[in-house]
């Protein structure tokens, strides 16, 4: 269903991971989608891992969306404004959502391979936080100028549990809590002209980055709890999953209820009865299903006799996550 038919959407950062799975899912639903990236085609992309978004866009267009893929530099201000000012001209002023999820951070991160923040200079915060944080920021002044208009819009965040817990280390933990408190913050001065903020958490999604990372993982025959949990690849989503959350998202005709909030991608799906790609549905990293066989391997077999309850925040915090105590 279509449900999204000519709905005007900006996807940052989608020439592959989630941003591409984002893209296809808001094209499925007959959206608008433009794209940003900086490599238009395959060949000028300059990493290890391939993606371009002349691929993104074919995707899209393979399931019935319409694609408009920019070449961006979201480092550069004056990109992002013209980015802005070409879709406000050829959608007259319209944009009905953002989805601010550029990130340049991933090389950096695997870099700095479980080392302590002072073993790196100051610029592991830059890499990490610039094309991240401070560019959700950025096109987020811009999406407002235009949502403002038209008295309608939302803004999703894309974070990730690493704001309240301890993953990649002290730059990647600061910037995704400040990507939730963006949206928190700026759903605060949205919510009179009709525009939800939200800051939205994919669980264990199984990019090309994290592919890589696990046959890496695989190759070093280290044996603990979290390689294993990552080498079984066990309850892992693909960014597909994403894209159909944030469309049934972009469609609900009261979603200024839910703005300023952190929404978990697998348990919003539970909510829409949306399935993964293959046709499964991962359940919430705070699900005790999840949590269980994390800890005891040899229940991961046996998951789907564990109840899918979710774990209050209260006692997470207490016990798994690490976010400030007061």
């Amino acid at each position: 269903m279509k449900y999204l038919k000519d709905k005007v959407t900006l996807v940052t950062g989608a020439t592959r991971g989630l941003g591409k799975g984002i893209a296809i899912g808001l094209g499925e639903a007959g959206a608008i989608v433009y794209i940003t990236g900086r490599s238009l085609d395959r060949s000028n992309a300059g990493e290890k891992i391939s993606g371009s978004l002349r691929e993104t866009q074919a995707a899209v267009e393979a399931v019935g969306g319409i694609c408009i893929p920019l070449q961006v530099d979201h480092s550069d201000d004056e990109q992002v404004r013209l980015l802005f000012e070409r879709i406000q001209d050829e959608q007259n002023g319209k944009l009905d959502l953002l989805v601010n999820n550029v990130y340049s951070g991933v090389q950096a991160l695997k870099d700095v391979n479980g080392k302590p923040f002072w073993d790196f200079e100051p610029s592991l915060w830059d890499a990490c936080n610039h094309v991240g944080l401070r560019s959700h920021y950025v096109a987020s002044i811009f999406a407002a100028r235009m949502m403002t208009q038209h008295n309608s819009g939302l803004i999703c965040t894309i974070s990730s549990w690493g704001g309240m817990s301890y993953i990649f280390g002290a730059a990647y933990g600061a910037g995704k809590a400040g990507c939730d408190r963006l949206a928190a913050d700026m759903a605060v001065e949205l919510k009179k002209y009709n525009i939800a903020s939200i800051s939205v958490w994919p669980g264990i999604v199984g990019t090309e980055h994290i592919s890589q990372m696990v046959s890496e993982i695989e190759q070093t025959n280290v044996n603990n709890n979290q390689t294993s949990l990552m080498s079984d690849r066990y309850n892992w989503e693909t960014p597909l999953l994403t894209g159909r959350v944030i469309a049934k998202l972009a469609s609900e005709a009261n979603i200024i209820h839910r703005t300023g909030k952190v929404q978990i991608v697998a348990e919003l799906a539970g909510q829409y009865g949306i399935v993964d790609q293959d046709g499964n549905l991962p359940v919430s990293l705070r699900s005790l299903r999840f949590l269980l066989p994390s800890a005891l391997p040899a229940l991961r077999k046996y998951s789907s006799l564990i109840p899918d309850l979710k774990i209050p925040w209260s006692l997470l915090l207490i016990s798994t996550l690490k976010s400030p105590k007061i």
